[in-house]
């Protein structure tokens, strides 16, 4: 059986993506390959991860492509060129529109630092979410995965993952527990999952 191709999207640390790349080492993802890594910020530190992976790495500015339509052309031509099956938003900062995520369908998944349908969509972002989660006072969040439609976070969940939340906990210990404990463990368990049904259908 094929291996599905697969491009990551980042814009900043890559931790989510160094998730992925070790998961693929050990086996955890054994149905893609991450064949390329594309962002939308030309220091992101995601870039270097790839790199030291042997992983190929593009960059695409929307300030370079005239705006989003232009932006999402150029994302679309060099994940064609790519011979790419399905994406993963590892921490990546832009909006995809309805006609491009329609390209994929359920070919896109995402990862959100929260149990949707809590603390997500527009605005909802990096600490963002943990700060709300501590300021509406809620006992546990997470992480989900989920699919990438035209509304944000509004794809069907493929995972989710929840830790406790600790009555001396910070938007930053906070954000770092659900990284550590959630986001990292059931990326890589949904990009199998979603890898192993697009193999089956190459």
């Amino acid at each position: 059986m094929d291996k599905t191709k697969i491009a990551v999207f980042v814009s900043g640390g890559g931790t989510n993506l160094q998730a992925l790349i070790d998961a693929e080492k050990s086996g955890i993802i054994k149905s893609g390959s991450i064949c390329l890594v594309i962002s939308n910020n030309k220091d992101a530190y995601a870039l270097k991860r790839a790199e030291n992976a042997g992983i190929a790495t593009a960059v695409v500015l929307k300030k370079d492509c005239g705006g989003q339509a232009g932006f999402e052309s150029k994302l679309l031509e060099t994940l064609n060129e790519a011979g790419i099956d399905m994406i993963v938003l590892a921490g990546f900062m832009s909006i995809l529109s309805e006609s491009f995520v329609k390209k994929y369908p359920e070919r896109i998944i995402n990862v959100h630092p929260s149990l949707i349908p809590s603390f997500c969509g527009e605005g909802y972002y990096g600490l963002h979410v943990h700060e709300a989660a501590l300021a509406y006072g809620v006992k546990v969040t997470g992480a989900t995965v989920h699919f990438v439609n035209e509304i944000p976070d509004g794809g069907r969940i493929i995972l989710q993952k929840a830790v406790a939340i600790r009555k001396d906990d910070t938007p930053e210990t906070l954000q770092k527990r659900v990284m550590q404990q959630c986001e990292w463990k059931i990326l890589p368990r949904a990009c199998e999952l979603v890898a192993r049904r697009i193999a089956a259908s190459l």
